[in-house]
This record gives C-alpha cells, structure tokens and sequence, in this order.
C-alpha cells in the first residue's frame, strides 16, 4: 500500500535533511517534487493545492527555518497536515443506542461491497457483536450467493432473500428479523451497478427510506484512483452518505483516492479492505496511515492484530518451552502458523519502521522459505519432531523427498532450531527477565527482524 509513494516522498525528504539550513528557495523546491509525488500517485489537483498551500505556510514561518532541528521539523508539518488531509481523526462505526444497529452499504458492481459486508459482520463478531448480513442485490444473485457462503464459512448471521421480492420489501424484512431475533447489527446490502444511473440511485433510496439506517457506508475501489473520488462525490450528492469504505488496498494503488477522497467529499474513510481474506480489514486511523505513507511504519495497528489474532496461552506456553530449553520442532510449527495470521511477511514488514525498503524479493523468498519450512515439519514423523537428534541421514533423505525439497534445506532448518535453543539456554534463569526473541526459520537475514516471545 502506497510503496511508490513512501519511496518518492522519503527520498524527498531525506534531500532536504541533507541540507546544511533550510531556506524559502530550498522548501520550495522540495515542495514542488511532493507536488509531483502527489500528482502521480493521482492525487486530486485540489487536494494537492490546498495540501501544499498549507504546509508551505508552516514551512516558511520560523517555527521550521530557525528551529533546532528544522528538516525534521519539517517532516512534523509535511506528517501533521498528511494526518488532516487523510480527515485528522479516527471515525467509529455507528453504534445505536438500541440495538440493531443498521449499516447500508452503498457502491458499484465490482467495488468489492459484498465481500466488505462479511468483512464488517467478522470484525463486530470479534467485538462480540452479533451481525446479520442481508441483501437486496435482485440484479445479481451470485452476489447474494457470495454473500450466504462468506456467512456459512465464517458463521456469520444471514438471511435469504425471498425470491421476486422488491428491493424495499426485502429491507424491511431484513430489519424486522434482526429486531426480533436479538442482533447487534443488521448489514444490508444493495445493488451496484457499472456505472452510476438514475434506477440504482432510486432503488438505493428506496432500501434507505424503508430502514432508516444510523449509517451509510460507501464501498470504493481504491484502484480506480480518481474514478472513486466522482463516485463518491456523485453518490454522497444523490443519497447521502455517512462514512466511506476503500477497498482493494493491497494491490498496486497509488494512494489517491485516500488523499483526495475526504477532502472532495467531506466526509471520513472507516474501514481499509486489504486482502481477499475476510479478516483482512482495518479500522482506517489518519495519523497511522500519515506514519505509513512516509515511511515511518505501522505498529499500533501490528500490535492491535497480535492482540486480536494470536493465541496469548500459546504464547506463553511457548515462552515457557524457551525457558525450560523444551522447545520441540511442533512449537515452531505452531509458531509459524500463528505469525501467518497477521498477513503476509510484506504486510507485517510494511507495518515496521523501514520495513518497506526490504527488497521484495527478498520478502517473496521468505515467503516461499516458511512454506518449506512447514512442508519439511510436517514430514517428519512426530516422534521426529519431539526429538530432532533422531534425524540420521536417511531421515532426511526421506523428508526432503516428501516435503519436495533438498537435505541441504533440512539442515539449514535443523541448524536454525538448535541456535534459538542455544540462545533459549543463555537467557533462561530467575536473574534474566528478557524475553526470548524468536523467529520462525527463513526470518533470519531480514534486518534482524523476530517475532514472538
């Protein structure tokens, strides 16, 4: 997310630390390559303007030119005025003060709306919040069908649509089922279509008269980079619209519809959908995708996805494992499963200071790395993995040839368990509180990167 980006604008402004003092000349002529950044990552012309004109002002004062350090004060305006461009603070999803809470999801075919709507109702489930998800989507019923198998395999709440029902009936179906059988939530939702027209605004108004939701959410494409920004203009114009959902985030975006999209429609972004996965969604927080974006990394949002998704009595029985030199080839197997929750190794590396200068390469071949590294786990037999002593040569022969890969593959990976136990040794003890660091094999040699413990 926003890679092209981060690389232009750090560049720009490691130019300007380099300078001996900064002056008007040379502030603007840094500004005038972020203007470029900015404009080739298709942000709008008029949030770039105004992005500018404000940063500018606060540059030129002497706050920046006679500061201590005046380039990194610099980096603090270009960060803080990033942060009120991106809509300053952090926009909650509506909660109602009596339950259910109603969340109609507006957007065009192809915006990823469906698949966002189960993302919704997994991330409240995590919340301990109950969510049934309906749909009026008569135009397109594997879209309905979409949404009933995201429901089944993430046992979420659904309700089918009746067959031949108007769009109107169905939500007010919809809503009378969600009060009656006790949800939190109700997420509803509608029809896209490929291109904005007067039936899909009508029927859309039609749905949202008949529920009334306490929120309108419109789903985007964050691809489609200016496009999305007339979409939302267009719909927010037509229907009104609440809070904005970007979606697609992990593909090649240049950013723009982000930087542009509160600024050009007043109103804030929610929810960065970031993967296919259902649980690849965030909360969208300005200040953290600010850090991002200039390259200073992500790890409130890395530690709130540890909190979420790994198992804490696991980690703790693993930290104990470390301490007693008990750890068997099982822990880091289950070690690496539980790293894989939190997204791909470019997805956690990004999220670290830096971590996006990492080649990707060198990200894509510890991806394949840890893949052979499970494979070769889970071809040993379990006494085998309890005891690694027992690998003869033979044994590795068989599992190289049964986990698809070379003896020399096995060895590396029997050589990174034995110095994790060896450093497991050197830290154990009632006089040494430091906790033990850990990465799975295939982490080693990535900026000294480790995870757990």
């Amino acid at each position: 997310m926003f890679d092209s980006l981060t690389r232009r604008l750090e560049g720009i402004l490691k130019n300007l630390r380099g300078q001996s003092r900064l002056t008007p000349e040379n502030i603007k002529d840094g500004l005038r390559e972020i203007r470029r950044a900015l404009l080739e990552a298709d942000v709008s012309l008029v949030a770039v303007k105004d992005f500018l004109s404000k940063v500018e002002a606060r540059a030129a004062g002497k706050e920046v030119l006679e500061g201590v350090n005046p380039s990194e004060m610099l980096v603090k305006v270009v960060y803080d005025e990033l942060v009120d461009l991106l809509g300053g603070a952090h926009a909650p999803l509506a909660i109602a003060k009596k339950p259910p809470t109603v969340v109609l999801l507006l957007g065009l075919q192809g915006s990823g709306k469906t698949t966002f709507a189960a993302k919704l109702a997994k991330h409240l489930k995590g919340k301990k919040q109950r969510t049934l998800l309906a749909s009026a989507d008569i135009h397109r019923p594997a879209a309905i069908e979409q949404l009933r198998v995201l429901a089944k395999a993430n046992d979420l709440g659904f309700l089918p649509t009746e067959p031949n029902a108007k769009p109107a009936d169905i939500a007010k179906n919809a809503l009378s089922q969600a009060i009656d059988r006790g949800f939190d939530y109700l997420v509803f939702d509608t029809a896209g279509r490929l291109t904005i027209d007067e039936d899909m605004m009508g029927e859309a108004q039609a749905i949202k008269s008949a529920l009334k939701p306490h929120q309108v959410l419109l789903v985007l494409d964050g691809m489609t980079g200016q496009d999305a920004v007339k979409t939302g203009e267009a719909f927010h114009q037509a229907l009104g619209v609440d809070g904005l959902v970007l979606t697609k985030m992990d593909g090649d975006s240049r950013g723009g519809a982000a930087l542009s999209l509160r600024s050009a429609t007043g109103k804030p972004i929610l929810f960065l959908s970031t993967g296919e996965k259902v649980d690849a969604l965030e909360p969208f927080y300005p200040d953290r995708l600010a850090q991002r974006i200039l390259g200073m990394g992500d790890v409130l949002t890395l530690v709130e996805k540890a909190q979420d998704k790994i198992d804490l009595e696991k980690a703790l029985e693993l930290e104990n494992k470390l301490r007693k030199s008990d750890l068997t080839l099982d822990d880091f197997l289950s070690q690496l499963r539980e790293m894989r929750k939190l997204g791909s190794l470019g997805d956690i590396l990004g999220m670290l200071p830096g971590g996006h200068k990492i080649d990707t390469k060198m990200t894509e071949e510890g991806e394949k790395e840890l893949k052979r590294v499970e494979a070769i786990i889970l071809s040993m037999t379990p006494k085998e993995r309890a005891k690694p002593a027992l690998l003869d040569g033979s044994r590795k022969k068989r599992i190289a040839k049964g986990s698809g890969t070379q003896v020399q593959n096995v060895n590396k990976l029997l050589r990174d368990f034995e110095q994790v136990r060896t450093l497991a040794k050197r830290m154990k003890g009632p006089k040494n509180n430091k906790k033990i660091p850990f990465a799975p094999p295939g982490m080693r040699g990535m900026g000294g990167f480790r995870f757990g413990g």
